[in-house]
C-alpha cells in the first residue's frame, strides 16, 4: 500500500465520471421499455423485443445494471479503491490490486467497448423496421454517448498507467 498517494489530476477524474455516465441514457431507455413504454418501438417490435414471460425484461434490466456497473468501474482508475481493496471487503480488504491486472482489464475494456459501440456511429444509416421514425432517431441519440466510452476509458487508463508507473 502506498504511504504517500499521488494526487490524481482533475481531467482524468472528470473523464472517469463522464465514462460512468455515458451508459446511463441507454440504460434508462431499456428500463422504460421494461416498464411498458414503447419508446420508439412499434407494438409488434416491442412485443418481439420483450418476448413472452420474464426473460426479455429480466435481460434488459440485467444488461442495464451490468453496463452501468462496468461504467462505474472506470472510477476505480482515479480512486483509492482501484489500487487497494477497501478494508470492509471480506478476505481481500487492504490488499494491493496488482497494477498489471488493472491495466490488462482496462485496456481489454477499451478494445471491447470500441468494437461494441463504434458501429453505432452508423445507426442512422441502417433501417429498423420494428421502430417508428421518431424512435429510430431517439435510440440513435440515446446510444450515441456509448461511442465515447472507449476513448474516455482509454484516456483515464493512460493517466492511471502514467501516474502509477
Amino acid at each position: 500500500m502506498r504511504t504517500n498517494p499521488v494526487v490524481v489530476p482533475r481531467w482524468p477524474v472528470v473523464a472517469a465520471h463522464a465514462a460512468a455516465l455515458v451508459a446511463l441514457p441507454s440504460g434508462l431507455w431499456r428500463i422504460g421499455l421494461v416498464l411498458g413504454f414503447p419508446l420508439g418501438y412499434t407494438e409488434e417490435g416491442l412485443r418481439a423485443l420483450l418476448g413472452t414471460g420474464a426473460a426479455g425484461p429480466a435481460y434488459l434490466v440485467a444488461l442495464s445494471v451490468l453496463t452501468e456497473g462496468a461504467g462505474l468501474l472506470t472510477l476505480g482508475l482515479v480512486r483509492p479503491w482501484g489500487e487497494v481493496v477497501p478494508r470492509w471487503v471480506p478476505y481481500a480488504g487492504g490488499r494491493v490490486i496488482p497494477r498489471r491486472a488493472v491495466l490488462a482489464a482496462a485496456w481489454t475494456g477499451v478494445a471491447v467497448l470500441a468494437v461494441l459501440w463504434t458501429p453505432f456511429l452508423f445507426w442512422w444509416a441502417v433501417p429498423h423496421g420494428d421502430m417508428t421514425a421518431t424512435g429510430h432517431l431517439l435510440v440513435g441519440f440515446v446510444y450515441l454517448p456509448l461511442v465515447t466510452w472507449a476513448p474516455l476509458l482509454a484516456a483515464v487508463t493512460l493517466a492511471y498507467q502514467r501516474r502509477t508507473r
